[in-house]
């Protein structure tokens, strides 16, 4: 009798066990043995919010990348406008300069021109050398109020900064050599900026 009632005892635990619930990484045991996938809500739902956001993250991506293309177009077209506009400046200014320059050169002729009236007129050579010589220094007055100097070059030393060798010539005296012994073309510059070099001789 009591090795029947153990029996049944362990026939009861048995189904119990049986009957019992294992959830094992997404199933459950059912009693008669089956394996039945559970879903999964909490992963479904992360993986559509990680699809929802990177959906989201490329649009913004993609809007970003629309404004920063405007932004390009604008700025090219603002320096297009700046560059159109600055040339046509330039040339306004250009064109400005050269007839402020001829402006002013215009009364050095008027002079000129007297003193051709004047040399028909006269055989005095000595006004007319006067008369020559006044013209050139109030024109050479002009270039210097606008910048323009010559350059000193004789019987300074021979620099290539300023000075352009025509020709080299022997000389007796040693503080001669390397030295502008002759200007045969004189130099400019204008606001200390070489415009013409001097074509000079140079001792050796």
């Amino acid at each position: 009798m009591m090795k029947k009632e153990t029996i049944d005892t362990h026939k009861e635990d048995t189904e119990e066990n049986v009957k019992g619930t294992d959830k094992v990484e997404g199933t459950e045991v059912t009693e008669e043995n089956k394996v039945v996938t559970i879903p999964d809500e909490e992963v479904k739902g992360e993986a559509g919010e990680t699809k929802r956001k990177k959906i989201s993250k490329e649009k913004e991506l993609e809007s970003k990348l629309k404004e920063q293309h405007d932004k390009y177009l604008r700025l090219a077209a603002e320096f297009d406008n700046y560059r159109k506009r600055t040339m046509k400046e330039r040339i306004e200014l250009t064109q400005y300069v050269s007839t402020e320059l001829i402006t002013r050169i215009l009364p050095v002729i008027d002079d000129f021109e007297r003193a051709i009236d004047s040399m028909r007129s006269t055989q005095d050579i000595d006004v007319v050398r006067q008369g020559i010589e006044l013209i050139y220094n109030k024109f050479k007055d002009y270039l210097n109020q606008q910048g323009v100097k010559e350059i000193d070059a004789l019987n300074q030393e021979f620099n290539t900064d300023y000075h352009d060798a025509v020709t080299k010539f022997p000389v007796q005296e040693n503080e001669l050599k390397g030295k502008v012994i002759e200007v045969v073309h004189k130099g400019y510059t204008l606001n200390d900026k070489v415009i013409r070099y001097s074509k000079v001789v140079v001792g050796e």
